[in-house]
């Protein structure tokens, strides 16, 4: 029985399945069917020739496919006969032509071997006049190189030589480079066997160079002396002419001792200018306008010397830029060029300082002199003529200034004004004082070394301070005790004040305050003596203060009876009510509040340290005080407290 499935097929039993494999034709079909034709190119390749001749696919075409290719492939290799038989025509034309070539080249080479034997000896003598020849041109060349190297070409020495009309050609240095490297390669001459040749180059080189370096030194000591101008040209080629002169140093000194004397001249003229007649077209105007105004007059002066010195010096180094001179030479021309200045420069400061008698002028313009007495030794050194002058101007300047001090402080003492009534300054002290801040002010903004500066304010206050406070101590010589005590504290404070705010003045403030305690101490025991004596404990605290118990008992003796006692200690009740209605008239004109507040807590203090001594001598009961509560009623903190 057949079975059937589910779509109503039959399925081939297990012999059927054998036999059907076994078929050709099965085997061709499954073989055609499991053929992976898009991995087979070369039946792609099959196909797609195909396609361009099968074009219908009928019965009759399927059936004459295999002749149709047969057809076709016979056509295509007739095509490949036809094609071969115009490439072998061509083939044997070129054969041909090669053939006679090779004929034609066999026949040259012959005629070349018959023609060669005939021409060997030619050949030979040939090859050796080469020879010869390559010899003589090595020999020439050698030549041309040796006279290259040691000889100067006719251009080289018109060049060197040059002519009186004509100035320095830009070449010149390098033709005279190449002399002094001629010179030094005759040495290696020397010490081969060519030593003749080397001692008669060298001798000629060395005429070409002393030739040379005469003419150059001519013409830079011609161009050095033109340079007068204000504001000098220094071009390259006298730059470069100053490097070639460093190997005669004695030339190169003797040009610029003339570019030194040019401009000592140019600077002296520019100097004189700048005083008399001013800048271009009168801008800015002469210096000598402004002699009235001393600061300004030589403020200007120095400024002027300084920037021409500066000036001199920029053109100084700009014309030896490419040389290695000595830094003392270069002084030395700077100290020479600014030393035609000195003397205008100094006459003029002389005179400015012998007319002043401003102290506070004297010691800016001492002060502007050491400014510039450091800006300028900078830039010439210390021993130019310049550097010494302004030096010495200060040091005239700085005695000057002292000998103006010197004479406002002998003024002081000569005429001392007496004391006014509210014991303030005087006016000699104030101007003394509005003198001494104006000097400091200006020894303060200098700026001159730190150290001296110290060493300048001590020495101002030496020459002001002293004096003024010997003044005061005279003019306060008549005066009582308290009032001396307070004008002399209000003087003493009225300085300490106008040194206050600068440096260098410590050790003087501690020396005035030390006067000024010991004036408050003189205040301080006069306003106590004051209080005890106005509330009569006086003679009670003195009396206590020196009472030994051998005078027998204390509260017999006049004036320490308990009475007595009890009226004083009303007086002083009355005191600690209104402590300030026994406050000394001087205290009150202190013109330093902190010292009238000193001056009341200190005379207090001493009060309730006297009352205290008072209080414990009578609460004794071996000094016979029996009824000592009534008599100081009060406890001593009580009236520390009552006081405080």
């Amino acid at each position: 029985m057949a079975d059937r499935n589910g779509t109503g097929d039959s399925v081939p039993s297990a012999g059927q399945q054998s036999n059907n494999s076994n078929n050709p034709l099965t085997r061709k079909l499954n073989k055609i069917l499991d053929t992976r034709i898009d991995n087979d190119k070369e039946m792609l390749e099959a196909l797609k020739a195909l396609s361009t001749f099968f074009v219908e696919n009928s019965l009759r075409t399927r059936r004459n496919l295999r002749s149709d290719i047969e057809r076709r492939n016979l056509s295509i290799n007739e095509e490949f006969v036809e094609a071969f038989d115009v490439v072998e025509e061509q083939l044997n034309s070129v054969y041909q032509e090669v053939k006679s070539m090779n004929e034609c080249c066999q026949d040259m080479t012959n005629r070349l071997k018959t023609a060669k034997e005939q021409t060997r000896d030619l050949l030979n003598q040939t090859t050796g006049l080469q020879g010869e020849s390559q010899k003589l041109q090595m020999k020439a060349q050698v030549a041309d190189a040796f006279l290259d190297k040691f000889q100067l070409k006719p251009e080289e020495c018109k060049v060197l030589r040059g002519s009186k009309t004509t100035g320095l050609h830009k070449d010149f240095f390098k033709v005279l480079s190449r002399v002094k490297q001629i010179h030094n390669d005759c040495k290696v001459l020397l010490r081969t066997n060519q030593q003749t040749a080397g001692l008669e180059i060298m001798e000629s080189m060395a005429l070409q160079q002393e030739s040379a370096y005469e003419r150059l030194y001519r013409w830079t000591q011609n161009e050095c002396r033109a340079l007068t101008g204000d504001s000098p040209d220094i071009f390259p080629l006298l730059c470069s002419a100053m490097e070639a002169l460093q190997d005669r140093p004695l030339l190169l000194n003797y040009s610029l001792d003339e570019y030194g004397t040019a401009r000592r001249t140019a600077i002296v003229r520019g100097l004189i200018d700048a005083l008399t007649r001013g800048g271009p077209g009168g801008t800015p105007r002469p210096i000598e306008l402004h002699s009235h105004d001393p600061l300004r007059y030589v403020g200007d002066m120095l400024a002027w010397l300084h920037q021409a010195a500066a000036s001199e010096k920029e053109y100084l180094q700009t014309l030896i830029k490419s040389c290695k001179p000595d830094p003392e030479l270069i002084q030395k021309i700077l100290g020479h060029i600014t030393e035609g200045v000195c003397r205008p420069f100094k006459v003029r400061v002389d005179q400015v300082l012998a007319a002043e008698q401003d102290a506070v002028v004297l010691n800016k313009l001492n002060n502007l002199l050491k400014f510039y007495h450091n800006t300028v030794k900078q830039i010439l050194g210390d021993s130019a003529s310049l550097t010494i002058t302004v030096e010495e101007m200060a040091t005239l300047s700085h005695q000057m200034f002292f000998n103006s001090l010197n004479c406002h402080a002998s003024k002081l003492l000569d005429k001392v004004e007496l004391p006014p009534p509210d014991l303030g300054p005087t006016s000699s002290l104030k101007e003394s004082l509005q003198l001494l801040r104006d000097v400091l002010a200006c020894q303060d903004a200098s700026v001159v070394p730190l150290d001296n500066k110290k060493q300048d304010f001590k020495q101002v206050l030496s020459c002001v301070v002293d004096p003024v406070l010997q003044m005061c101590s005279v003019s306060a010589s008549r005066l009582n005790t308290v009032d001396m005590a307070a004008y002399m504290t209000n003087c003493i404070y009225l300085t300490q004040n106008a040194l206050a705010v600068y440096h260098f003045t410590d050790s003087r403030l501690e020396m005035l305050q030390a006067q000024i305690d010991a004036q408050v101490d003189t205040l301080v025991s006069e306003q106590a003596a004051f209080i005890l004596n106005r509330v009569d404990l006086a003679h009670v605290y003195s009396t206590i203060q020196n009472y030994e118990s051998s005078q027998g008992e204390i509260s017999l003796m006049e004036g320490m009876d308990s009475p007595t006692l009890k009226s004083a200690m009303s007086k002083f009740d009355n005191y600690l009510a209104s402590p300030d209605s026994l406050i000394l008239p001087q205290s009150s004109l202190l013109l330093s509040a902190t010292v009238r507040e000193k001056v009341k807590k200190i005379s207090v203090e001493l009060i309730c340290e006297a009352y205290r001594q008072i209080y414990n001598f009578i609460c004794d009961k071996n000094h016979g005080y029996a009824d000592w509560q009534s008599i100081v009623p009060r406890t001593p903190d009580q009236v520390v407290k009552l006081l405080s």
